[in-house]
């Protein structure tokens, strides 16, 4: 990464801040004391909707820089029977008692009028979903969390990709929201490790741990300012496109392995089946590769779990999901069902 622009300042918002308190409008100044030096607060707006989402927001507030303003979209249809349901951001929110504004599109003037008369200092943005636009990007200090190791993964699902590549080492980028994707300069970069069982609900938990640290720590700075960022390296990008509903379907002609990172990476938010002789689907909530000899396309029972052929080696699966039923282990789904035919 190269340098970027010099580094954030909000002093001169602050200064207007304090001489409106000192004549008696708005909120007096706040300081909040953690752990050892007083951190000066920065007044924030929150973007953000998924549960990652969620978990950093809950850290921010527990900070300094506690949000005046939360920015969500609209309650949706979830689940099997289509109840309309608010985001995990939302819930948190509500949780929190922070001020909460539901926006179709953030870029129109409802939600640009409730995020002005919060009169924040600077903006955070953590899957969020929306596009964001002018006049957001350039009114406001906006810094974006990303799960990844910049440049690379940017993109809709970079913790998904990570797994599915089966990559040893990640981490969360702070960086600041510009018009390109994920592409702005960062400021706040650290890394951790996969585990190797780990899937996309273990690794997103550390990810957004970590997350809310980083941002609560960008914040700190930028409240100093003294955070700086340096400009990606474009040639180096990769890209985590959007899970595919194809991308549920595992193969056997592929390689067990692949199978097995691809179980990980997409439980259990989204989900992997197996397509059936009949026509119906099998769920597979988690599976490992095994270096056994099973014709590919094969199920088996063995070990108390069933063995799936593939094109390079087989796929133990541990826990399976029934149409319409519940996920099981592997020996309870024998007790009442017979092999699957792929």
């Amino acid at each position: 990464m190269r340098p970027a622009t010099r580094p954030a300042s909000i002093a001169s918002q602050r200064a207007q801040r304090e001489h409106t308190n000192r004549h008696g409008f708005g909120h007096p100044p706040v300081t909040v004391s953690i752990d050892a030096p007083t951190v000066q607060p920065v007044r924030t707006v929150y973007f953000g909707t998924s549960e990652f989402a969620a978990a950093v927001l809950r850290r921010l507030a527990e900070s300094a820089h506690r949000p005046l303003l939360v920015v969500t979209p609209p309650d949706r249809p979830k689940g099997r029977g289509r109840r309309t349901q608010p985001s995990p951001a939302a819930e948190v929110a509500a949780e929190l008692e922070i001020d909460l504004v539901q926006a179709g599109n953030v870029n129109e003037p409802p939600a640009l009028e409730r995020i002005r008369a919060a009169r924040p200092e600077a903006l955070a943005v953590c899957a969020f979903g929306q596009l964001i636009r002018e006049p957001l990007l350039s009114e406001w200090p906006m810094l974006n969390v990303h799960p990844s190791l910049l440049p690379r993964w940017r993109g809709a699902a970079p913790i998904e990709r990570t797994i599915m590549a089966g990559e040893e080492r990640t981490g969360v980028c702070v960086m600041r929201l510009t018009a390109g994707l994920d592409s702005g300069p960062v400021a706040l970069c650290e890394e951790i490790a996969v585990g190797p069982e780990e899937d996309f609900e273990a690794l997103a938990s550390k990810l957004a741990a970590l997350g809310g640290e980083l941002l609560v720590r960008a914040f700190d700075l930028l409240a100093e300012s003294r955070l700086q960022f340096e400009e990606q390296d474009d040639d180096a990008a990769t890209y985590a496109e959007k899970i595919s509903a194809d991308e549920r379907r595992l193969d056997p002609s592929r390689p067990a392995a692949e199978l097995a990172r691809t179980v990980r990476a997409l439980t259990p938010h989204v989900g992997t089946y197996l397509e059936t002789s009949d026509g119906g689907r099998l769920g597979v909530r988690r599976a490992r590769a095994v270096d056994v000899g099973v014709k590919t396309g094969e199920v088996r029972a063995e070990w108390g779990a069933l063995l799936l052929g593939c094109g390079q080696g087989a796929l133990r699966l541990e826990v399976v999901q029934p149409p319409g039923g519940k996920p099981m282990a592997a020996d309870a789904y024998q007790r009442g069902h017979p092999l699957p035919k792929l």
